[in-house]
C-alpha cells in the first residue's frame, strides 16, 4: 500500500513490448510471461475475465508461442480449475509433457535442438485458487500455519522463515519428482535447460520474502544435475540476480506494474552454445550469462 503502481499504463507497456518483439531480427522463437499478467484488484471489481481477455489479446498478436507461469495474482482472480481452461494454460500446447496432475501448471518443451525450457508451478502447494476445505487447501494451510503464526498470513512479521507467507507457494513432491526425471533426460542428451517460474527459488535472487516455500528442495533437484543453466523468475518487482555456487544463473525480472510510463520492463534473450545474452529494455539491465 505504499509503492506507486501504474495500472492503466501497464497494458500500453505490454503493447510496446509485443511491437518490439515482432520487429526483432532474427525473429524471436517464443515469449516467456513470468506471471501476474493481471492484478488481484480485478477480483474485487468482477473484472478478472475481461482483464485477462485484454492481456491475452495483446499477446495474441505475436506469431510465436507464449509460455505462461502462474502467479499469485492469477490465483486471486481465477481458480486453478478455471486457469486450466484459460489461455494461460500454455501446458496444453506441450501435450503430455507435464506431471500427472493436469491442474499442475508445470511442463517442458524443446524450442531448439539441445535446448529445453521447463516451466514450474510455484503454487502447486498453495491456499490460493483452491476451494477452502479441499484436501489441497487443507494440506497447504497446514504447511503455512506450521511456519507462520501471524493472524495475517501475508505478513512475514517476526517470522524465522519470512518466505512462509500466503502470497508465496511451494512444490508438491510429485512435481519435484517429475522435474528430476526431466533433468535426467536433459543430462543424458547433453541439453541446456532454462527453468522459468513465478516465485524465485534462490534466496540471493530474492529479498528473503519473495521465495518459494520449499525452495531448498527445488534447488536440490537443480544442483543434482548438470543441465540447468538459468532460472528465470518474476514476483519480486524490484528484480534480482545471482550466480549460485553450482554456476546456475538466477535472474528475477523487474515488474511492469511498478514501471513508470516513460520506461518499460521487458527484454530479449539470445541463446548461444556457451552463454545467454539479455538485451534489457527500460528498468531491465543488459546482462551476459556464461554457462
Amino acid at each position: 500500500g505504499y509503492r506507486r503502481r501504474y495500472y492503466r499504463n501497464s497494458l500500453r507497456l505490454l503493447r510496446e513490448a509485443v511491437q518490439a518483439w515482432a520487429g526483432e531480427s532474427p525473429p524471436i522463437d517464443f515469449v516467456v510471461q513470468l506471471g501476474d499478467s493481471i492484478d488481484g484488484q480485478n477480483a474485487r471489481r468482477g473484472e478478472a475475465e475481461s482483464a485477462l481477455r485484454q492481456v491475452l489479446g495483446v499477446l495474441g498478436q505475436l506469431s510465436v508461442p507464449v509460455h505462461h507461469a502462474w502467479g499469485n495474482h492469477e490465483l486471486y482472480n481465477l481458480s486453478r480449475a478455471r486457469l486450466a481452461r484459460s489461455g494461460l494454460y500454455s501446458r496444453a500446447a506441450a501435450g503430455s509433457a507435464g506431471p500427472a496432475d493436469r491442474e499442475c501448471h508445470a511442463y517442458h518443451c524443446s524450442p531448439a535442438p539441445r535446448l529445453r525450457l521447463v516451466v514450474l508451478d510455484t503454487y502447486d502447494i498453495s491456499t490460493l485458487g483452491v476451494e477452502p476445505g479441499s484436501p489441497r487447501y487443507e494440506e497447504s494451510l497446514r504447511v503455512l500455519r506450521e511456519k507462520n503464526h501471524n493472524d495475517d498470513l501475508n505478513s512475514p512479521e517476526g517470522l524465522k522463515e519470512p518466505h512462509f507467507v500466503a502470497f508465496n507457494g511451494g512444490f508438491s513432491q510429485a512435481q519435484l519428482d517429475w522435474f528430476d526425471e526431466v533433468l535426467k533426460f536433459s543430462d543424458e542428451n547433453q541439453e541446456k535447460v532454462i527453468v522459468t517460474a513465478h516465485v524465485p527459488i534462490h534466496p540471493s535472487a530474492s529479498n528473503g520474502v519473495c521465495l518459494a516455500w520449499n525452495y531448498e528442495a527445488a534447488l536440490a533437484v537443480v544442483h543434482s544435475h548438470q543441465s540447468v543453466v538459468c532460472v528465470l523468475a518474476g514476483h519480486l518487482h524490484d528484480g534480482a540476480y545471482c550466480l549460485d555456487s553450482h554456476g546456475v544463473h538466477h535472474l528475477t525480472l523487474e515488474g511492469v506494474i511498478e514501471t513508470p510510463p516513460d520506461s518499460n520492463a521487458f527484454g530479449t534473450v539470445y541463446v548461444y552454445e556457451d552463454k545467454m545474452v539479455l538485451k534489457g529494455r527500460g528498468r531491465i539491465p543488459d546482462r551476459v550469462m556464461h554457462f
